[in-house]
Parts: structure tokens; sequence; C-alpha cells
């Protein structure tokens, strides 16, 4: 493996961990509708677990309704189940061959604690981007045990590494500030 390959490989793989805190962060429910808070409930298609949105038209309403159609008409009540019984405590209704799912505003006290896990999630993220760039070293110091580089060059790509480290870590930290600054707006 030569430098440019494990500098390559160190970017690529923070690059998937600050995309995981994205995806994590988008699931944190604002008091805002956003069909992707549906995204991880699963209803039972024919005897197998499917999440919703291959089973139904997921549009939103309002700013605070999020409007589930299904593609079934038999699914309406498994699709409602689902929804009322996970954990994000929605309470949907159906109107017709639609479901209507309000958002309930969020009290102070559920947005603060909503702000903790954002910084936690953010958090978990810098510790992998961490655990990435110590991989990293590790892998240029074994080059320079294999004399296969110079200390110089190890030198020059650690500090490659810190840069890049540096970059995601600041990324992450413009993330989580966004995200608590969109929890907190009432």
């Amino acid at each position: 493996m030569s430098v440019a390959d494990i500098r390559k490989s160190a970017d690529s793989r923070m690059t998937k961990s600050l995309d995981t805190l994205k995806s994590n962060l988008s699931k944190l429910r604002t008091g805002r509708a956003h069909p992707s808070i549906l995204d991880h409930v699963q209803v039972e298609y024919y005897g197998s677990p499917v999440p919703v949105g291959q089973v139904a038209n997921l549009t939103l309403v309002d700013a605070r309704t999020i409007s589930v159609q299904p593609y079934e008409k038999t699914m309406l009540q498994p699709i409602e189940k689902a929804i009322r019984e996970s954990d994000l405590g929605l309470n949907p209704m159906s109107l017709g061959d639609t479901i209507r799912v309000p958002m309930p505003a969020l009290t102070e006290e559920r947005r603060r604690e909503l702000t903790k896990v954002a910084r936690s999630e953010g958090e978990d993220a810098k510790v992998a981007v961490r655990n990435l760039r110590r991989d990293a070293n590790d892998s240029l110091k074994k080059l320079v045990k294999d004399k296969t580089i110079s200390e110089d060059d190890e030198r020059r790509a650690q500090d490659d590494v810190q840069k890049l480290t540096d970059r995601f870590v600041a990324d992450i930290d413009k993330l989580v500030a966004q995200k608590e600054a969109e929890i907190m707006t009432v």
C-alpha cells in the first residue's frame, strides 16, 4: 500500500462517517414534517417487513403534516398501526384512502434533549474520524518499518492525514451546529 492509497482510503472512510452522521441527524425529529422521518418505520407486507416508503407514497401536506397514501388499500391499517407503534411518538389518522400524520410541537425540554442527542451523534462521528486517523498513521508507520518510505515522507503524510482529520471534524461541528439551530427554532 502506498502513501497515496492510505490517504485516499482515509478520505473515503471519513466521508462515509460524515454521511452516516448526516443520516443519523436527519432522523432527529425537529417539529417540522419531512417524509424521511418515516424511513425507518417498518410495515408487514406479505409476511416480510419493509419500509413504509416502499408500500406508500409519502408527501408533505404542510409544514407539520405528512400524507401517506398506500399503493394498496389493504395496507392502510398495517401502515397506520406501524406508525403508531414506532418510537416516534406520532398519532396517524385515517382519512378515506390516505393517512395523515400530524407532527406535534416539541416542548422546550424535549428540544434540549434532542440537542444533546445531536451533540452525542457528532461526538461519535468525531471518534470514528479520529480512529481512522490512527489507522492511517499506523499504516504509515508500518511502511517506514518495512523501509518502503522515509521518515520525512511519513511525517509529511501524517501532516496531510491530520489536515484531512481537521477538515472532517470542522464539517462535523458545522453539521451539529446547524441541526441544533434547526431543533431550537420554534
